[in-house]
């Protein structure tokens, strides 16, 4: 990443292997000024950081509009409530898997490119959000972890995800989970501009014609590793605080919290760009 960038975007880097904060003004972000060079550093360093910047809905929106392509939510408001409190989001059961490490649409055929979460109100206790950059993750692995895991494809599913936070559901809530189908992608994405990263989370359940015990252990080791100390950063929110990760390079999940406490978190996103090959 050039000096240059970083002075262009007043930005400093958390820690060496993920996350910057940008101290812009709120006037130049909405600017679009300086939306290539946001990009950039995004994919770069995973995780940007806009301290206390206050964006009202419309300026979030707005916001993410510069850095890509809008995508609406599947009801097709503009903004997604990110909650637990049944008064905020209806759908909160939907929300228990954001406890555990994910990509956001490894379902889709294209998984989201971007996604923008600002902090409304914050919780009792926990709550912070933690990232990891699975491009860095990947390009730390000795050569030969990476021969090794070369070519491996990996069989993702919904309810696998669900199975995290309700492991004795019923037949009826497994076959409505089960419904939504699985995907075979590659462990390894081999992106666009050349470079690769990790898909993993907790959808991700099983190698394709390996063994079950070395299924398992494959994938949770290469989750330890991705998710440990270089590779990772925990946010902890303040009110008026944005975030945005590139989630084709990252994973995130929520720490644990008071679910009746209406932590409440808007989020936006862009659409995705390009497939997991």
């Amino acid at each position: 990443m050039s000096a240059e960038i970083l002075e262009r975007l007043e930005a400093t880097d958390i820690s060496p292997q993920i996350g910057s904060q940008v101290h812009l003004s709120k006037a130049a972000l909405l600017s679009g000024e300086y939306a290539e060079d946001l990009r950039e550093l995004l994919e770069r360093r995973g995780v940007l950081v806009l301290p206390e910047i206050s964006f009202t809905d419309e300026e979030q929106v707005a916001f993410t509009k510069t850095l890509g392509t809008f995508m609406p939510e599947m009801q097709g408001q503009t903004v997604f409530n990110i909650s637990l409190d049944k008064e905020k989001n209806p759908n909160r059961d939907y929300l228990k898997g954001s406890l555990y490490w994910h990509i956001d649409g490894t379902m889709n055929k294209l998984p989201i490119g971007a996604a923008v979460l600002s902090s409304k109100v914050l919780p009792t206790w926990g709550g912070n959000t933690e990232f990891c950059n699975t491009y860095a993750a990947y390009e730390a692995l000795s050569d030969e972890k990476k021969a090794d895991i070369e070519g491996l494809r990996v069989v993702h599913s919904f309810w696998n995800s669900q199975l995290y936070h309700t492991p004795e559901p019923t037949l009826a809530q497994l076959e409505e989970w089960m419904c939504l189908g699985e995907i075979e992608l590659p462990l390894v994405w081999k992106h666009v501009s050349g470079r690769k990263s990790l898909v993993l989370g907790n959808t991700a359940q099983y190698v394709v014609g390996m063994d079950s015990k070395e299924s398992a252990k494959l994938l949770h080791g290469l989750r330890e590793w991705a998710t440990s100390e270089p590779f990772h950063y925990a946010h902890e929110w303040k009110v008026g605080d944005t975030v945005i990760w590139d989630n084709t390079g990252t994973m995130h999940r929520a720490m644990p919290y008071d679910p009746d406490c209406g932590r409440l978190l808007h989020r936006t996103k862009t659409a995705g760009e390009e497939p997991i090959v």
